[in-house]
């Protein structure tokens, strides 16, 4: 007959270091709602400035993508150079993300973060799984680009208009100013240009 030691032995342990597995529980926040910061901001405000933001974020987060797509499957003469300048815009357009889903979140907003509603609420157009040419995948991104710059600068002017100098100052300085730079970027490997003998060239040979 075993003794009551060794009966308590015998016992399982509570393990503490146990993770609580498989949890849900429902929203602290719904999309589309304010928390109530000491901002100075008015909702309204507030309101305006979270869905402009959020939208150009879900543009910005589409144009992310189809750059780093562009840099995996660029072929063709430039494709060192263009798949070196694609990562480099998916640097650039990846900081832009962070900062725009932070400004909605200081705000006191719900940043758009998950695939299926990006993938539902962006006016980008969808791009094909397979490659395409580089003029194609330029056109795309210039296209992209342009989106995302008109969004900017209307949502720049109604952050003025609100007095919300944070979010004007995010999208003048930093989002119309990058995406400025990429279009010009991307633009000029559009020109048709000669590459070694120039067009009615009167040299020698």
């Amino acid at each position: 007959m075993a003794t009551t030691s060794e009966h308590v032995k015998r016992q399982p342990q509570k393990l503490e270091a146990q993770p609580v597995l498989g949890q849900r529980s429902k929203e602290i926040q719904p999309y589309g709602t304010l928390a109530r910061y000491p901002l100075t901001l008015s909702d309204r405000a507030r309101t305006a400035s979270v869905e402009a933001l959020n939208q150009i974020l879900c543009d910005t987060m589409v144009l992310r993508d189809l750059y780093k797509k562009h840099h995996w499957q660029v072929s063709g003469p430039t494709f060192y150079s263009l798949h070196l300048l694609f990562d480099k815009h998916f640097e650039e357009q990846v900081k832009l993300v962070d900062e725009l889903a932070e400004r909605v979140q200081s705000l006191g907003g719900v940043a758009i973060a998950m695939a299926h509603d990006i993938a539902e609420l962006t006016r980008v157009e969808r791009a094909p799984r397979g490659r395409e040419e580089v003029p194609v995948q330029i056109s795309r991104l210039l296209e992209a680009h342009e989106i995302i710059l008109g969004a900017a600068h209307q949502g720049a002017k109604l952050a003025d208009e609100n007095g919300d100098d944070g979010t004007n100052d995010l999208l003048v300085s930093q989002v119309i100013r990058t995406n400025e730079m990429h279009v010009w970027f991307l633009s000029e490997h559009l020109v048709d240009t000669p590459l070694v003998r120039a067009n009615n060239a009167n040299g020698n040979g």
